[in-house]
């Protein structure tokens, strides 16, 4: 099932959490471009280590808003977007337009932050009047299950919703990428559309 496979090609986030800095660094020199923490401390250190390097960073966790002056200006994506407050403090810190993913909680679990489906047109409206926010794409995990029918609903939901964003033609909101898919689902979210997976688990231990 690729039928909504997508022609932009897939880029890989390499979650880098887990390992050293000497290892992220053997990676990027293998040939990744694009490294995602979930921890400020963790990419703002694996950033002065690999300076001189051609790298994309992703902030991939949950950004509290006052922590947002300390990362903001050091990142190429944040995947995390999911509240006004969030995109106020952006908007006030950030020294250039960031690329943002919109997060969304398709399959409104408790333990998972992010808006319910009904809200991210509304929402995406909003930032409009944001212009340090380039809403890039949306960002979704699905539940962590054997049933592969329930991953693949919440991923083909996230792209049906890329899809009504991207019809509506915001300059503020192209909405062109997906991220979804980790370690244990990222096939399945190739194939529903994604064009970012972040992928950790399965990188540890390799030999770049």
């Amino acid at each position: 099932m690729k039928k909504n496979r997508s022609p932009k090609g897939v880029n890989l986030v390499a979650v880098t959490k887990y390992v050293s800095n000497e290892t992220t660094k053997n990676a990027v020199l293998a040939g990744v471009e694009h490294i995602g923490e979930n921890r400020i401390e963790g990419l703002l250190e694996k950033k002065e280590y690999l300076a001189d390097k051609n790298v994309k960073w992703h902030f991939i966790g949950t950004l509290q808003s006052r922590k947002v002056k300390d990362i903001i200006n050091h990142v190429d994506y944040i995947h995390s977007l999911d509240r006004l407050s969030l995109a106020k403090e952006i908007q006030k810190r950030a020294d250039k337009t960031i690329s943002c993913f919109v997060q969304v909680n398709v399959a409104e679990e408790d333990s998972k932050h992010g808006l319910a489906v009904k809200e991210v047109i509304s929402f995406v409206d909003k930032l409009k009047d944001y212009d340090k926010i380039k809403v890039v794409g949306l960002m979704t995990m699905a539940p962590f299950t054997e049933d592969e029918s329930i991953v693949r609903n919440v991923f083909s939901t996230l792209k049906q919703l890329q899809i009504d964003i991207q019809n509506k033609d915001l300059p503020h909101a192209p909405c062109e990428e997906l991220s979804m898919g980790m370690s244990n689902d990222y096939v399945i979210a190739v194939e529903e559309g994604a064009t970012f997976v972040r992928i950790g688990t399965d990188l540890v231990g390799k030999e770049f």
